[in-house]
């Protein structure tokens, strides 16, 4: 049985921070970078916004280069999915599939899923016109039509930021009404660059490939009443369903919120387990940016190392 200090489940920005200061701290971290390596930013392509790259730079490539940082102290990675875990007890338990590690502490990092559509060509065009994040990706589309999926608050804060660079920015929304908050669905509707495409949803993403890159060319909407098809031309497509963190392994262990986000205690990382530490979207439904997940990341390993300090263990 694999004995640690600290292990880290999850592997985006929050969790290869985490390693880089558990590791500099002497700490030999272990991390789990689960199903998706790398986090949310493995299906960005161009990240523009994260400060120290002012060409910008490739997501993986970006989470990568976190990756070798963090091993270069020391961390190790692991591509394994945690499947259980037992905080009932110190040492701590984590286990992927039959084998069992044992750790001091534990950083959870394991982030937020943006919910989708579920369409194959969706998927396909994901970072080729399709979006999930409008603050992340809104800057690609200055003078462009786009589109936002949804009714409720995310799709009424995706639509009112895309404003600042599309030049027309269409809602479309299966019902006749949003489920948005009065004052968010009352600046949508006031915004002279919003349009709503109503009863209507997205039944298939089309573009364009050339020199093996896709483009976005328009959607094929169907009418939720009718069942009607329209080809409706857009150059980005934004899904502003929600997102969904993965907290599915800690429920009943770790105090959440309505929504199923990890709480932390104050401006700490701190959950209600002594010892067990919560950083990255998996704790932040507000922000969700490369770098706010990056700098929690940074504050759960000091966190942890300190605590790990009162309790002796160096």
């Amino acid at each position: 049985m694999e004995h640690r200090k600290v292990i880290i489940i999850g592997s985006g920005p929050a969790g290869l921070t985490a390693a880089l200061y558990a590791a500099r701290a002497n700490l030999n971290p272990l991390v789990f970078e689960g199903n998706q390596p790398g986090g949310q930013l493995t299906i960005t392509t161009d990240v523009e916004n994260y400060p120290g790259f002012p060409e910008g730079i490739q997501g993986p490539k970006l989470m990568d280069e976190m990756r070798k940082q963090a091993q270069r102290f020391g961390a190790a990675s692991k591509f394994e999915h945690v499947s259980n875990v037992d905080f009932s007890e110190r040492p701590f338990k984590v286990f992927v599939g039959e084998t069992v590690y044992t750790a001091d502490s534990v950083v959870i990092s394991t982030g937020a899923s943006a919910k989708l559509l579920g369409l194959e060509s969706e998927s396909e065009y994901m970072g080729y016109g399709v979006s999930a994040c409008a603050t992340c990706d809104g800057f690609f589309f200055k003078d462009q039509e786009v589109a936002v999926v949804g009714g409720g608050d995310t799709a009424m804060e995706e639509a009112l930021f895309l404003t600042k660079y599309a030049s027309k920015v269409t809602v479309i929304h299966r019902r006749d009404e949003l489920r948005a908050s009065k004052i968010m669905r009352e600046r949508a509707k006031k915004n002279p660059k919003i349009a709503f495409k109503w009863n209507s949803v997205v039944d298939e993403v089309k573009g364009t490939e050339q020199m093996g890159m896709k483009k976005l060319t328009h959607l094929v909407l169907k009418n939720s009443e009718t069942g009607e098809l329209e080809d409706f031309p857009v150059q980005g497509l934004f899904i502003g369903i929600g997102h969904k963190p993965n907290t599915e392994l800690f429920e009943g262990l770790i105090d959440m919120d309505e929504t199923g986000y990890l709480q932390t205690k104050g401006k700490s990382t701190y959950t209600n387990i002594e010892g067990v530490f919560a950083c990255g979207d998996v704790q932040d439904h507000v922000y969700r940016q490369a770098v706010s997940a990056a700098g929690t990341g940074c504050m759960a390993a000091i966190d942890a190392e300190r605590w790990l300090a009162e309790q002796g263990i160096e």
